[in-house]
């Protein structure tokens, strides 16, 4: 049985952050750290001291966790980026809410004494035949690195009632071993006080103040209750940190949730499975009880999210996804008298139609707007109808005749969102060979389903919307409204450009409705793009009428996953590596700098991007990739990436990068194929791999 821990976060936005540039404004951006261990960065926000970031993440800790914090950073093109505040979590307070943490928190200052990291080796020893008290301090691993070298110069100290000695100082190391041992001269009267054995580690600087690196402490009573103590002890900060209860540094809002999991294998789950796969594969009456049905009666609105997901992902596996999705939506269609609010609430159905898309359609939505998402963020045009909200200082100059009234401001945002308007729905209407088959196959099921129970000749159009709620309501327009949480774009819009892609996503959701709600709502100032919409109402239609001309049969024969095709990269960027030639000694400088790219066949690289000759690896031919020891080469983050070539000889490369990070799947997760390796352009690594046996993550958090 194994244990897995699950920690779900999602940094939503910040407020009242202060200002660091000259400007009156920052950049803000934040750093995520696992015990001092960076494992995720958001993008940066720029120009803003009230950020949305709206970004998830899901880590699985193999070796769980003490505390998680979150650093507000403003980033600077020229020097150092200036730290803004953090909020720590410890594991304890998130784990003591049921439902996670969801709430504003104030940032307090970074002090680095509290930034600390690693663990010590003790053996501690009370005598008292002789009123003295053995330290003996063996070494430490993992230390903070204090020292432009990325090192630290750490030495030990021991302290108790006026009484200290210290370690000898060994450079230029976060391992440091000593193996001395410290020896303390008690005085008669000490034996009875109540006080605290502490154990410092500092690193040593020449010049200046020596940096501390961490505390360990142990009450004076447990030691003479038990004389001998023995182990590895987390270092902790100093604790002279100060909160911010004014929130003058600003706030974030955050949701984190902490799931601990006994992990069983998984013979133990397959009556589970045999029962989940029963409800779709032996349908039993509308109104009868399953195991579908009961999972959507206990769940929460909060879980169902979560819930659907699982469950998707275990159909996926299963190769049942089309029956599942038939058999919820059909309940929810039959248990529907107003078609108008059909699929319109948090229900199991919607959810899982939504995860759904997510899970096998993410390559389709890319291929379909990322073309027209890169031309808006190009051309940063300024863009806005509602009359209260146009500024004239911020449009370029349309006309030299004088200067811009409000009148050109609008006629020019219309004709621009025209453009990008019929880009979109020629996109999206040409896209039918594009989307996946398991998806076309999930509409025609739900399309028939719609037909079926409203057979009125007024519910003609309920059909179409059925489907278009989904496809163009909860999967297009979401994802044009913030492209970054969808991978699209690597960064936030800017105000300028989110402006635009929310009047998009605002129209194209009118697209969806298939026009039936225009002039019905507060925001007439949308009028002008009404006839647009209304024309594309038939394109759509027949858009929606193709994509469900296909055989049921197909998804039978076709792989229920969303896979990358070879000819998407999918990360690309900087990293540095070394080719092991046999035996040999290696130094932290045998690393060179190469430009790396990511498809779904090959892990290629070359000495920059515009290099015409790249070295290819194919991924079907890796066998391994595991942490490489600190202590190898002095330096962060390596991995080495095991080979076998054509004629089976075994190859290593070693690759170092910024953060090693470990993301995604987990021991209960489907099975999957093949190595998949993120790319952050010399910030993050993060690799997940698995294979029909087992499954494995690698963290650099491993020991």
């Amino acid at each position: 049985m194994a244990k897995n821990t699950s920690l779900y976060f999602r940094i939503v936005e910040g407020r009242n952050l202060p200002a660091k540039d000259v400007s009156g404004t920052s950049d803000p951006y934040c750093i995520v750290k696992v015990d001092n261990e960076v494992v995720a960065r958001t993008a940066t926000v720029w120009k803003n001291l009230n950020p949305f970031w709206g970004e998830e993440y899901t880590l699985h800790l193999p070796m769980g966790f003490h505390s998680l914090s979150f650093h507000v950073m403003d980033e600077d093109t020229i020097g150092h980026d200036d730290v803004i505040g953090k909020i720590t979590l410890s594991k304890d307070a998130i784990g003591s809410q049921a439902k996670g943490v969801d709430s504003w928190l104030n940032l307090s200052k970074v002090d680095p004494d509290e930034e600390v990291q690693g663990e010590i080796h003790l053996r501690l020893e009370l005598l008292k035949d002789k009123n003295s008290l053995r330290c003996q301090v063996i070494e430490a691993r993992d230390l903070a690195p204090r020292d432009i070298s990325g090192t630290s110069d750490p030495f030990a100290k021991v302290l108790f009632n006026h009484h200290g000695a210290e370690t000898s100082i060994i450079k230029k190391t976060r391992f440091p071993h000593w193996g001395e041992t410290l020896e303390l001269a008690l005085d008669p009267g000490d034996l009875s006080v109540e006080g605290t054995v502490t154990v410092e580690v500092w690193d040593w600087d020449m010049v200046g103040k020596n940096d501390f690196l961490g505390k360990v402490e142990f009450p004076f009573a447990h030691l003479q209750q038990t004389p001998f103590l023995e182990g590895w002890f987390r270092l902790l900060p100093l604790g002279n940190r100060e909160a911010d209860p004014g929130g003058k540094l600003g706030a974030l809002r955050l949701k984190v949730r902490l799931v601990e999991d006994q992990i069983l294998p998984s013979t133990y789950y397959q009556p589970l499975i045999d029962l989940l796969v029963g409800s779709v594969t032996s349908p039993t009456e509308v109104e009868d009880v399953s195991a579908l049905t009961m999972l959507e009666e206990v769940t929460t609105v909060e879980s169902r999210q979560d819930v659907a997901m699982t469950l998707v992902k275990i159909y996926l596996g299963q190769g049942l996804v089309v029956p599942f999705l038939d058999y919820l939506n059909t309940r929810e269609v039959i248990h529907t008298n107003d078609p108008n609010t059909l699929f319109r609430s948090n229900s199991l159905a919607s959810k899982a139609m939504e995860q759904f898309m997510k899970a096998v359609g993410m390559l389709y939505l890319h291929e379909v707007l990322k073309p027209i998402i890169n031309r808006i963020f190009d051309e940063k045009k300024y863009i806005e109808l509602d009359p209260c909200k146009i500024d004239l200082n911020r449009t370029r100059r349309i006309s030299f005749k004088g200067s811009v009234s409000e009148a050109e401001v609008r006629d020019s945002s219309v004709e621009t969102l025209h453009s990008y308007l019929s880009s979109i729905i020629e996109l999206i209407v040409g896209s039918v060979d594009q989307c996946p088959a398991v998806m076309r196959v999930a509409f025609k099921q739900l399309h028939k389903r719609v037909e079926e129970q409203f057979t009125n000749p007024e519910n003609e159009d309920v059909k179409y919307l059925a489907i278009s709620g989904f496809l163009f309501l909860r999967f297009f327009a979401p994802a044009i409204l913030t492209p970054k949480l969808f991978q699209l774009r690597d960064q936030h819009a800017d105000t300028r450009t989110s402006r635009t892609l929310l009047l998009l996503a605002k129209a194209l959701q009118s697209v969806g409705n298939l026009g039936l709600q225009l002039g019905h709502g507060k925001e007439q100032w949308m009028e002008p793009l009404h006839p647009i919409i209304l024309r594309s109402v038939a394109s759509i239609k027949d858009f929606l009428d193709k994509l469900i001309d296909i055989d049921h049969d197909i998804v039978s024969v076709v792989p229920q996953r969303a896979v990358f095709m070879p000819s998407v990269t999918i990360k690309e960027g900087y990293l540095h590596k070394h080719k092991a030639e046999g035996p040999q000694l290696l130094s932290r400088f045998a690393f060179k700098k190469r430009y790396f790219w990511l498809t779904s066949q090959t892990l290629s690289y070359a000495k920059s991007p515009d290099w015409q000759v790249r070295s290819s690896i194919p991924v079907h031919c890796v066998c391994a990739v595991e942490r490489v020891d600190e202590n190898a080469f002095q330096q962060q983050h390596v991995l080495q990436l095991i080979t076998q070539d054509n004629d089976s000889q075994m190859n290593t490369i070693y690759i170092q990068c910024k953060v090693l990070i470990a993301v995604g799947g987990g021991p209960a997760a489907s099975k999957w194929t093949g190595l998949v390796i993120y790319l952050h352009t010399e910030q993050n690594l993060h690799i997940l791999l698995q294979s029909d046996v087992h499954w494995s993550v690698l963290s650099s958090r491993l020991q």
